[in-house]
């Protein structure tokens, strides 16, 4: 059986698209869309990567939206201090033995996002 390599993007819509890849790129590093073959794209650094339907009536993340995002994080304590001084609302902050550090944030559309700092080793 053929199998995919990994996640190669995710494309969804957005009212002001330009105004949202600045905020990704600004709070948590995700570089724009390539324009010209000169520029590269985000480059996502290999690890563990979950790909996990919740049910339709899940609280895990706002219920008015059919998706969240979940990005691996080095240092949550330093990515948290960053949001925190952009004036971005953290929430959700907790941790799961063996699995590692978790903390919700939102992007300016009102996106779910889920921040992981996986278990060393």
């Amino acid at each position: 059986m053929q199998r995919i390599e990994g996640f190669g993007g995710f494309f969804f819509r957005a009212k002001d698209p330009d105004a949202l890849a600045k905020w990704y790129h600004d709070h948590l590093g995700i570089s724009p869309v390539p324009t010209d073959a000169g520029t590269l794209p985000w480059m996502a650094e290999g690890g563990p990567t979950v790909f996990a339907p919740f049910r339709a009536d899940t609280d895990y993340f706002s219920a008015d939206k059919s998706f969240m995002l979940n990005f691996r994080v080095r240092d949550m304590d330093a990515m948290l201090a960053q949001l925190r001084g952009a004036g971005i609302e953290v929430t959700n902050e907790a941790v799961m033995e063996g699995i590692g550090r978790f903390a919700h944030i939102h992007d300016p559309e009102g996106t779910p996002i889920e921040l992981w700092e996986p278990v060393a080793g």
